[in-house]
């Protein structure tokens, strides 16, 4: 699948798949900036991504960040539609620093992952019953 990709800077290089195997590219920073202690800051990417149609971008953690930086996605995850392609919608990482102490982040450093996952919208269709038997409600497995 190929994927439109657009670069504010041509310094910044484009995603890289780390290893063959790698199922998820990585996002990195565009430029320097500073999070301070238990705060969130919008890092920019410098990319505009157009997200094929019938798909979505999944932006995740990646795993050593937290680790490493003490950094992580303060939303979890992030959904980046198929219409968030124009000319303003640069690809941001909204990261939380969950230390005690300024996490200083260079343009280049490696701070998330970003997956294209194939989706569909759905059509609702309003139950009239459900079935008789419930399996307990939340963590009901466990």
């Amino acid at each position: 699948m190929k994927v439109r990709i657009f670069r504010k800077d041509l310094s910044i290089p484009l995603p890289q798949y780390q290893t063959d195997g790698s199922v998820a590219f990585d996002l990195a920073a565009s430029e320097d900036t500073t999070i301070p202690p238990k705060e969130i800051r919008l890092i920019p990417t410098g990319l505009v991504i157009c997200t094929p149609k019938h798909h979505m971008l999944l932006i995740a953690a990646r795993s050593s960040t937290s680790i490493k930086r003490g950094l992580f996605p303060a939303n979890g995850i992030g959904i980046i539609d198929q219409d968030f392609c124009g000319p303003e919608d640069e690809l941001k990482l909204l990261m939380y620093n969950f230390t005690d102490k300024p996490v200083e982040i260079k343009k280049g450093d490696r701070l998330a992952q970003g997956l294209f996952l194939h989706m569909e919208r759905v059509e609702w269709e309003e139950a009239k019953e459900l079935p008789p038997k419930s399996r307990g409600g939340f963590g009901s497995t466990g």
